[in-house]
């Protein structure tokens, strides 16, 4: 009978989800549109960056420097004036703007070294910080080849032979979009299974609980395999549908691989979930603590920066977190085709874990509701 009520209790929750348009809106807006935002709209390279310049010289050389900014680093420079240049810069139409003062190919012919002006627009950080070394390097590119008469190739006393593997490309939105993914999988464990929690004690229906033949045990099981199933689902699909279909990021490994590390990450997760819906006492409370937690597990795991780049003290702590071991699964799995015997340390980890962590809920759940009664 304690099986038949986890999975009766289970399918109480999967109706009570489905009857929730808000939450189901919530979870297929997760899985389609903020993952192909994240991987596609949100540059972490220079990426068609509007220049303007403000040619005083009209020369030559200024020519030449004007034309060798193209996409896709940089949009078509805009041709404009001294006048126009901070006001353009101010309303936020350019992220740079180069001042080619007169009588500059005069003065790089002669031997001088002129001044050139750029006017960088620093709150857009990441393509400001970029775009600067990009531009220094094209402009001393052009007035090299100017002077010199031709484009000369620098002879290296080593030739380095690069091999770029799992992203040949270096396309950003193949990490961004895998990352993105293992983020929301997590969010959304978290999420469910302690909104279920509280709308439950909010609407008044876990005293209807307590008065069933169910124990603490089997209301608990249910909630976390029916949220971990509606999670589970919409990775999947996900990742088949969006993230390998829609922006084209190859699948090395195998994928019930990546199905079974994704189960017992959420066994940790739904776990994490119902202990801090039984620590909230409401939802406007759950949704604070979920930011406190959320951002640390993301942040921390690995999957926005390297780990190896973090403290030391930090990356020892994380390992206790189940996000650190999915986040390397994971990338082991779907980048470089590792199999069982690579990535079978996180899956032995994820267990532990989550086992620690669903007693911990279990206990804590148990001490909630002897207060309920």
């Amino acid at each position: 009978m304690s099986a038949a009520n986890v999975v009766h209790l289970g399918v109480k929750e999967l109706r009570s989800m489905l009857r929730d348009p808000i939450m189901d809106v919530l979870i297929v807006y997760v899985f389609t549109v903020a993952i192909y935002a994240f991987a596609t709209a949100i540059p972490d390279t220079l990426h068609k960056a509007p220049l303007a310049i403000v040619d005083e010289d009209r020369s030559q050389l200024s020519a030449e420097l004007a034309d060798a900014f193209y996409p896709p680093l940089f949009l078509k420079p805009r041709i404009t004036t001294l006048a126009e240049m901070d006001a353009r810069m101010d309303a936020g139409a350019d992220t740079f703007a180069l001042l080619i003062p007169p009588g500059f190919q005069r003065d790089v012919l002669a031997g001088r070294s002129p001044g050139l002006l750029l006017n960088v627009d620093a709150t857009r950080m990441t393509q400001a910080f970029a775009g600067s070394g990009y531009i220094q390097e094209i402009v001393n590119g052009e007035i090299r080849a100017f002077v010199q008469r031709h484009r000369s190739v620098a002879a290296y006393p080593a030739d380095l032979a690069m091999r770029v593997r799992f992203n040949p490309q270096a396309n950003k939105s193949w990490f961004s979009a895998v990352m993105e993914l293992i983020n929301n999988i997590t969010l959304l464990s978290i999420a469910l299974t302690g909104a279920a929690l509280i709308r439950e004690r909010e609407h008044g229906t876990v005293e209807h609980l307590l008065v069933m033949p169910v124990t603490p045990f089997e209301i608990m099981a249910g909630k976390v395999w029916s949220m971990a199933l509606v999670v589970l689902v919409g990775s999947v699909l996900s990742l088949l549908l969006v993230v390998h279909g829609v922006i084209g990021v190859p699948i090395e490994g195998s994928i019930p691989l990546f199905v079974t590390g994704t189960a017992l990450h959420l066994f940790a997760t739904t776990a994490l979930g119902i202990f801090l819906g039984t620590v909230a006492r409401s939802m406007p409370q759950f949704g604070l603590l979920l930011m406190l937690v959320l951002l640390p597990l993301e942040i921390l795991s690995g999957s926005v920066t390297p780990r190896e780049s973090m403290p030391a003290f930090v990356q020892v702590i994380m390992l206790a977190a189940p996000t650190t071991h999915f986040v390397l699964l994971a990338q082991a799995i779907l980048y470089r085709g590792a199999g069982f015997a690579v990535v079978w340390p996180q899956f032995a980890a994820l267990a532990v874990i989550g086992t620690i962590l669903f007693a911990l809920a279990l206990a804590r759940f148990r001490k909630t509701i002897a207060t309920m009664v």
